[in-house]
């Protein structure tokens, strides 16, 4: 990473956490476990990617940068509660999550759940309560696509569709068909988002934008799997090996090691050539996309 991404970078972790701290309830309002448990599942971990692609975004289409806080915010709840839901024993049944004991260990299972319910809740209250669009009909096209990213046809079925091919052999089609749902959908919607906060792009800018979007989302993905595979439980901040254990279907169980990395350069490259229309204001895209291919935790 150039030492100037890692700076612009930094600043926007910054902003996104203060923001979230500040928005997050305190710790001296009932009910003060759950409230608890919401803060801590949130605050000081991550690296947070969705709200840099949604930074990054903004940036391209010269979107008001308090805006973007507040979509990137409202992302950024809704995977920090798909990662509390994803850990209880009835899903992956984890214990670590960012090198910290995850929400139902360190609460209980019943705290567990309310506190992804209410970060779920707390993001679509985000994005209702300020004007992040010039055009009413644009606010409420991105509400709608948060709920489609986080719902039945994104995230949660996505999430589903693994939940029901444990142990099976997926094709690579069906395997991405999973990822595009579980992973994609919402860092997909993190860059829609983000470029919505303005009115400056067209429509065929925007799907160019939602098709490198999905490109990234899937090289994610797959850098996920190979991490998984490959890391330390002591560098990712959550248990090594899972997948294969639970013998999960992934990129690295269906392609090799070697066709996975392959696979994630293809897509990064795909995503680079999508954004050659937007020169240089696409730069902040093109480094947050790098930093997830090369990221090693």
């Amino acid at each position: 990473m150039t030492t100037d991404f890692q700076n612009w970078a930094s600043q926007r972790q910054t902003a996104i956490e203060t923001f979230l701290d500040r928005r997050l309830p305190g710790t001296d309002c009932v009910p003060v476990r759950l409230h608890q448990a919401m803060r801590y599942s949130v605050l000081g971990g991550g690296k947070r990617v969705r709200p840099l692609l949604a930074f990054a975004a903004g940036e391209l289409s010269q979107a008001d940068d308090q805006r973007v806080t507040i979509v990137a915010a409202a992302v950024e709840l809704i995977h920090a509660y798909s990662l509390v839901h994803d850990d209880m024993p009835c899903m992956d049944d984890d214990i670590l999550r960012r090198g910290k004991s995850t929400c139902h260990i360190e609460f209980d299972e019943a705290t567990a759940l309310l506190t992804g319910d209410s970060l779920q809740t707390l993001a679509f209250e985000l994005l209702s309560e300020k004007r992040l669009s010039d055009d009413a009909d644009t606010q409420l096209m991105m509400i709608k696509q948060l709920a489609n990213a986080s719902g039945s046809r994104g995230m949660a079925g996505g999430q589903a569709f693994d939940l029901d091919n444990v142990g099976k052999t997926l094709t690579l089609p069906e395997l991405e068909f999973m990822h595009i749902h579980k992973t994609g959908a919402l860092i997909r919607a993190a860059v829609m988002l983000g470029a919505r906060c303005s009115n400056r792009l067209s429509d065929a800018q925007l799907e160019k934008l939602d098709h490198f979007a999905k490109c990234v989302g899937l090289a994610f993905q797959v850098v996920d799997d190979l991490l998984d595979a490959e890391a330390t439980t002591a560098t990712l901040g959550k248990t090594a090996g899972k997948d294969a254990e639970n013998n999960k279907p992934t990129y690295v169980s269906i392609l090799g090691i070697r066709e996975a990395r392959d696979r994630a350069e293809k897509l990064q490259y795909d995503a680079d050539r999508v954004l050659n229309e937007f020169g240089n204001a696409a730069i902040r895209l093109r480094q947050v996309t790098d930093f997830i291919i090369k990221r090693k935790f």
